[in-house]
């Protein structure tokens, strides 16, 4: 048994735990905890310039490498700030663990108008994570944040909090060391079930295999399922690379579209299906839908004929050994998968000059690097058309789609990942949600290339004004500033590029330097096209 103050119980259970790296803003409320981390030699602390650029920098590094990241704030305006990230976090099922404090124990809930009080602060906190309690004593520390491991890691991930009041942070108690948590182990899958799911494969002749973040352990799995059934793979955002997309099994969103029409199975592993039920908005005559998914409302949400509920990797484990036993080998179809490709391909290449710009990053990006997007006429193509070869490297915000969470979100990517390449993309309007972060970036030589296309709008409000209001335009034209020289200011260096081209050779020097880096690039006000008809097309005629 050891005397711990609780900022040291919750310092020690985050290195336990194998959190390396806490990103925040330390305040008054947090000296104790904040002082805790200071003394504990394993954990790096980064500090960042607001509290939602340290909430995105947790999510990045926890969407990147399905480890926890970890942030700490102050309570009240710090929790709020940072509440974006947390509902991002929530919204795309990262671990992510928000640290914070409250007013002192004896005034919470008196109303007394203290620093930094919100009225139900622990409400607040519960109604953007999946699981949040508060530390009332240093005897309740550990058990609270073994249980936001718990939470975090079992089932559905997704982000958890922790808070504790101003004084008790600093109060002291004998304890047992912190220890690793134990996860619990996922659901098995029901042998009854799988064998019903057998007959269903059995019965279709164009299955359709949709993933999504909770199937980004199952590759293997899934790409033999894959290869058993001759059935195509796609995914739109948290799926991209569970089966690399130049897989001849493997078919980008406009492509799988077309395949989509005579599709009589719709095979869901870990994914919402919300590409099939929210952006296509059209169902096959007869189609039938089997889920796998570790989140068992999931199957209520969103009903499938056949629902497992089991961890993606082990579901798919089980279907494809009974599969194997009774499923003879289908003929390959990768010709009929490549035609679709190539006639996807050559539609697309109408949506300029988003495809040209993304094709020269693909290009230039090293296989194993990382693309993070951002809400932005390229963000929103990338899902499109970009190519990404193993899960986790395309990371996005899910279906929160909040403005600024690109850039700050690269910087924790990079941290995770600081011999990989790591490239972010944004619209001048997202960029300027997070662009004091340039600090954070200079500061800690957080070598993300930062890509910023220029076209002094939000695009896509100012393109729905035009065609849907009338061309009546409110607050959708921007006056930026030189983000060449603004970046130069931070000590970043930067530069402005006017074409593909252009953006080619200054990206290749960019990574090449291994240094933070800006590229602005200029596109004219209205110059992009819509790639909107791909992300929800239009049903067959």
């Amino acid at each position: 048994m050891t005397k711990l103050t609780t900022g040291e119980i919750i310092a020690k259970s985050l290195r336990a735990n194998g959190v390396d790296t806490v990103f925040g803003i330390p305040g008054a409320h947090m000296y104790d905890f904040n002082d805790a981390l200071a003394r504990e030699e394993d954990i790096r602390f980064i500090h960042t310039r607001h509290e939602q650029g340290a909430g995105y920098m947790a999510y990045g590094y926890a969407a990147s490498t399905g480890r926890v990241g970890a942030f700490t704030v102050v309570p009240g305006p710090g929790l709020l700030n940072s509440g974006a990230a947390l509902c991002t976090a929530y919204g795309a099922n990262a671990p992510v663990l928000c640290v914070t404090g409250n007013i002192m124990s004896h005034l919470i809930g008196q109303g007394r108008g203290q620093l930094h009080e919100l009225p139900d602060h622990l409400g607040t906190l519960r109604g953007i994570t999946k699981w949040a309690d508060r530390i009332n004593h240093p005897s309740e520390a550990g058990t609270r944040i073994d249980e936001a491991f718990r939470q975090m890691l079992s089932g559905r991930p997704r982000p958890a909090g922790i808070e504790a009041p101003w004084d008790v942070f600093g109060q002291a108690t004998e304890v047992a060391d912190p220890l690793p948590v134990i996860v619990p182990p996922p659901p098995t899958p029901d042998p009854d079930q799988i064998a019903q799911a057998v007959a269903l494969i059995s019965e279709a002749k164009n299955p359709l295999i949709m993933v999504g973040g909770g199937a980004r352990e199952a590759g293997p799995e899934i790409a033999e399922l894959a290869r058993l059934l001759q059935a195509p793979v796609t995914a739109h955002r948290q799926g991209k690379g569970v089966l690399p997309e130049d897989d001849p099994l493997s078919l980008l969103p406009p492509a799988a579209w077309q395949y989509w029409q005579d599709c009589d199975l719709l095979i869901g592993i870990g994914s919402r299906l919300e590409l099939q039920h929210f952006r296509w908005r059209w169902m096959p005559k007869g189609l039938k839908t089997l889920r796998i998914d570790i989140d068992p409302t999931e199957m209520v949400r969103l009903k499938p004929d056949l629902g497992l509920v089991a961890d993606a990797a082990q579901g798919t484990r089980a279907l494809v050994k009974m599969l194997s036993k009774s499923t003879k080998a289908r003929p390959s179809r990768a010709a009929d998968y490549a035609r679709l490709r190539t006639e996807a391909e050559a539609a697309f290449r109408a949506v300029q000059p988003q495809e040209s710009y993304l094709r020269v990053i693909r290009e230039v990006l090293p296989r194993d690097g990382f693309f993070v997007e951002e809400v932005s006429q390229v963000g929103f193509s990338a899902r499109m058309c970009f190519p990404v070869y193993a899960p986790r490297q395309y990371v996005t915000c899910g279906y929160q789609d909040n403005l600024g969470f690109g850039f700050n979100t690269a910087l924790g990517v990079k941290v995770a990942h600081p011999d990989k390449a790591v490239v972010s993309v944004s619209g001048d309007g997202g960029f300027m949600f997070g662009m004091q972060e340039l600090a954070t970036a200079k500061q800690f030589d957080i070598a993300v290339v930062a890509i910023v296309f220029n076209n002094s709008a939000y695009g896509n409000v100012r393109r729905d004004q035009q065609t849907t209001y009338g061309n009546r335009l409110l607050g959708s034209d921007l006056e930026n500033p030189d983000f060449v020289a603004l970046a130069k200011s931070f000590g970043v260096e930067a530069t402005r590029v006017e074409d593909p081209e252009g953006l080619r050779d200054a990206l290749r020097e960019a990574l090449a330097s291994a240094a933070p880096r800006v590229i602005e690039v200029h596109v004219p006000r209205g110059g992009d096209a819509s790639p909107w008809p791909f992300i929800h097309p239009a049903p067959p005629s």
